[in-house]
């Protein structure tokens, strides 16, 4: 009996938990700070109250939004996934998640979403369809286009101007939301091309398109590094625009901190540590510069609970 018990196969988690799994549900922790910065911002200067029902709702449209492309991404690259060492062992790929599974959670991630959105206001809701063409389009982008991280930074980008929108309802005065959305955006978009180093190789050789298959890993780097550095300057306009003081810029050098770490730690020669620059560089970007920011907010500006 004992022998019999040692070799039973591991209990398969459930599909809810696998499905979670395969969208890596905990990564919304990287998108959220920058949504939460745009609304708190917003509300500062629209009356200097926070809205804690916006904020819920903002979190729920977020969440939903993002698990609705990942779940997108994840089936509409399985077959790609598949023949990539580095992807092979993904729920869709392995059959720990079945793809009638993945499509039900993208679909009701999307219509928590779009539930979200109409809670919010009107002019979310209305736009809410053009927000979600982006998430559709990144996993194509990588079959017709040397750029998709292009792609995927007008993804990002929609969550901070989304966040602001979601507070006034309106787009007049909502040019800070978009200073930091593209900042976010170049931000994501610039680490993606760090990413896509590990699987240049295998691109090459299925086909698959980016910058680094295409134009090499040394000038994929670059060009992140150059992203980074306009994501400093976008950062800081946003910052001298909305009038965030000392504890911003602490944050905002403390950030730049985190992307020199980031770039000084992968090398064309050694991606090996490609992992930790996100987990940990972009991770710390996105907490520090939150808690900064909002320090900033109710210490500087009155930012009021």
């Amino acid at each position: 009996m004992a022998n019999t018990a040692a070799v039973q196969p591991a209990e398969r988690p459930g599909r809810v938990k696998s499905f979670l799994r395969l969208v890596a549900i905990e990564h919304s922790v990287f998108a959220l700070p920058f949504a939460y910065l745009s609304a708190l911002t917003a509300m500062q200067v629209n009356g200097g109250r926070v809205r804690w029902l916006d904020l819920l709702l903002i979190t729920v449209a977020m969440v939903g939004a993002r698990t609705f492309a990942m779940a997108a991404n994840r089936i509409l690259d399985r077959r790609i996934d598949a023949r990539n060492p580095r992807t092979a062992n993904r729920e869709l790929v392995t059959g720990a998640v079945s793809l009638r599974t993945a499509w039900t959670g993208a679909g009701v991630a999307l219509v928590v979403f779009l539930a979200a959105a109409a809670l919010l206001n009107p002019l979310c809701l209305a736009l809410a369809p053009l927000a979600v063409v982006p998430l559709v389009v990144y996993p194509y982008g990588k079959r017709f286009t040397n750029w998709p991280h292009a792609i995927l930074a007008a993804a990002q980008m929609v969550g901070p101007v989304g966040a602001w929108l979601a507070v006034t309802g309106t787009f007049a005065g909502s040019g800070p939301a978009w200073l930091l959305g593209a900042a976010v955006g170049l931000w994501i978009g610039g680490f993606d091309l760090i990413y896509a180093c590990q699987d240049a190789e295998v691109d090459r050789k299925i086909g698959v398109h980016s910058v680094p298959a295409r134009y090499g890993l040394r000038f994929a780097l670059h060009a992140s590094t150059v992203a980074h550095v306009i994501t400093f300057v976008l950062f800081g306009w946003f910052g001298m625009l909305v009038g965030f003081g000392s504890l911003w810029w602490i944050g905002l050098a403390l950030t730049a901190a985190a992307f020199g770490y980031q770039h000084l730690v992968v090398t064309p020669t050694d991606l090996s540590r490609v992992n930790r620059a996100f987990f940990t560089a972009n991770g710390f970007v996105g907490i520090a510069l939150f808690a900064f920011a909002l320090l900033d907010l109710i210490v500087r500006l009155g930012l009021r609970a």
